[in-house]
């Protein structure tokens, strides 16, 4: 008879929680609502071009962030397992990564009349934003590859942002970018 109280009260307080959050769709749990789940670094390295969209950066819904959950899982250790990793989870270098890129160009003008982010992932660095056409990606691209720790860079940046954009926009998230 007990374990029936104790099923009827359990069975009651799972519908409570599930019919709370069915009800909340448009707050942070909405199936739509984009977090940054793995606290991956997202950092604005320059800000000088107002009309540059924010990207998406590390933000994703619940479903991407269960898709995605094995994969970081499996490539995380990878370089770890190669040996070419000294910590067990190649995610475990991101912060200090991020931080070596803000050192980097705090202070700098190579930045100037810029608006850059950068995301961390995996070793990996995104940079994405707009800059003016005279910007020297391929040197951008060469001082992130120098930090340390640093396995690859991708450069996105467009030098007109009311075009089609090379990165996915935090307005926009949906959007496949060209």
């Amino acid at each position: 008879m007990k374990r029936i109280g104790v099923a009827g009260w359990l069975t009651m307080v799972l519908a409570s929680a599930a019919l709370a959050q069915a009800g909340n769709i448009d707050g942070p749990d909405a199936p739509d609502a984009r977090r940054n789940w793995y606290n991956d670094p997202f950092v604005a390295l320059s800000q000088d071009v107002a009309e540059c969209p924010l990207p998406l950066g590390p933000w994703m819904t619940r479903a991407e962030m269960t898709d995605d959950a094995h994969y970081r899982a499996e490539r995380g250790t990878t370089c770890w397992l190669a040996h070419r990793c000294t910590k067990p989870n190649s995610y475990m270098y991101d912060a200090s990564i991020a931080d070596a890129a803000k050192a980097h160009f705090a202070g700098s003008d190579h930045l100037r009349g810029t608006s850059l982010w950068i995301t961390v992932q995996r070793r990996f660095i995104y940079v994405e934003g707009c800059a003016d056409t005279t910007l020297d990606r391929q040197a951008l691209q060469r001082e992130f590859e120098a930090l340390p720790d640093v396995e690859q860079v991708f450069v996105r940046i467009t030098d007109d942002p009311r075009k089609r954009l090379p990165y996915k926009a935090r307005g926009q998230p949906d959007r496949t970018p060209d």
